[in-house]
């Protein structure tokens, strides 16, 4: 039992960081020494582990949408329609330029580090034949664009179900505005107490599912150390020796955009230190890490500006949910990357045109990225279809992205979620919606 208390006073935070640290040792030594145990003794040992790691994911799903979809009702009416259109334009114009601006940094960055592969063809060979099975997702830059738009006035009860992000989003923020105008306008008493009744059941709703929140994150050190042990058991440090130069590229850039350009905008912008918000992210940031995923940092993220940041509910409700799917700075830093290491495997050179439709496609297609691990690489078809690049080629490229994916996709993810918990406070801060300490 003192064990279990000693574990209990330990912050969570330190918990999940052993827990990483963990993962990443027993995951190489079960990948060196793995098929020692017997047959397949690697394998068999992933396949021991990874239901841990699976569980805390599917846990985090859980409960995601239902928090996107009570905290974007509950923010979006919890305003005067005229603040809440103030807040919007705020937020909306705030993710925009955010990511335009690490569309163009990670362009930038990318043209000056030039990275390239050698030998890419036999690196990619293994990894082809999964790409065959991507490319019915692919429709086009313009198509993936158009449906996207399409799919955001669909069935809300149908994309709940599927866990489709976007039109919960829509239908969220449409009925909280439905709900808040019904209000200011009822001439009658009953009106407005069924209205008021509907939304004080709606944060009832949500204050529960934080609840069950907390009940997830005692889990997070488990699930932590099986998901890393995983990654390192199934893909070791060798894969990656081979695409240093790219994943340094990647890497390099979002952790620029982490440690210096974050903490100048809000230094620039708010006139405070940086450095003390930035600490205070390093739970959701490294939930995201872990994770892969922006959508199952999100109960986190909550919680964190909340108790933290301190920042107005009705705001973060809004501007985390809605961030966790259109927010994706490690996306657009991401994938330019790639465009150039396209570029210099097939010995052409990117116009200012072309590196232009890349930073506007990437721009708008991150929108659709919905917060799951691993979807930049959907996106990522897209980029090299813009470049003219034959079937072939894309497919080599796919593949080199598949292969050093599961690493990249951690760095982005944590920029994403960094990203959109900037935003926030950010936002909180020029509307006067951040309580003093």
């Amino acid at each position: 039992m003192k064990l279990f208390s000693w574990y209990g006073r330990i912050p969570l935070i330190y918990r999940n960081l052993g827990a990483f640290v963990l993962g990443c040792a027993a995951g190489v030594i079960i990948y060196k020494f793995g098929n020692c145990l017997g047959e397949n003794g690697l394998q068999k040992t992933v396949d021991i582990l990874s239901p841990f790691g699976t569980v805390l994911v599917n846990m985090l799903k859980m409960v995601v949408i239902p928090i996107i979809f009570f905290s974007l009702i509950y923010g979006a009416a919890s305003l005067p329609v005229k603040t809440f259109g103030k807040m919007g334009l705020c937020v909306c114009a705030w993710y925009f330029f955010t990511s335009l601006y690490a569309a163009v940094f990670g362009s930038v960055f990318a043209l000056l580090f030039d990275p390239s592969i050698s030998s890419a063809q036999e690196l990619a060979g293994g990894l082809i034949a999964q790409v065959e099975g991507m490319k019915s997702a692919n429709t086009g830059t313009g198509s993936v664009i158009v449906n996207m738009v399409l799919g955001l006035f669909s069935n809300p009860f149908k994309a709940l179900a599927d866990g489709n992000f976007l039109p919960v989003i829509v239908f969220a923020i449409m009925f909280g505005l439905a709900a808040r105008v019904v209000l200011d306008s009822a001439e009658d008493s009953r009106t407005r107490e069924i209205v008021s009744r509907l939304l004080d059941n709606i944060e009832a709703i949500q204050k529960a599912v934080f609840k069950m929140v907390d009940w997830v994150m005692a889990y997070f050190p488990i699930g932590i150390f099986a998901l890393t042990a995983c990654n390192f058991a199934v893909y070791g440090i060798s894969l990656f020796q081979s695409y240093l130069q790219v994943a340094l590229c990647v890497i390099c850039g979002i952790m620029l955009m982490l440690l210096v350009c974050y903490p100048l905008m809000v230094a620039l912008i708010c006139r405070v230190n940086p450095f003390p918000i930035m600490w205070k992210l390093r739970e959701p940031i490294l939930t995201a890490f872990v994770t892969r995923s922006s959508a199952a940092a999100l109960p986190v993220s909550l919680k964190t500006a909340a108790n933290k940041l301190k920042v107005k509910g009705e705001l973060a409700n809004f501007t985390l949910s809605l961030g966790a799917t259109v927010n994706m700075d490690g996306v657009c830093i991401h994938l330019p990357v790639f465009a150039v290491l396209a570029a210099n495997l097939f010995g052409f050179e990117l116009t200012m045109n072309q590196m232009l439709v890349i930073v506007i496609g990437v721009v708008f297609a991150s929108v659709g990225a919905g917060g799951v691990p691993g979807g930049s690489i959907f996106l990522l078809f897209m980029v090299l279809e813009s470049l003219k690049l034959s079937p072939g080629q894309i497919s080599t490229v796919i593949a080199l992205a598949l292969g050093i994916n599961p690493l990249l996709d951690m760095f982005e993810t944590a920029c994403n979620v960094a990203g959109d918990n900037i935003g926030t406070f950010v936002v909180g801060k020029k509307l006067d919606m951040v309580d003093k300490d």
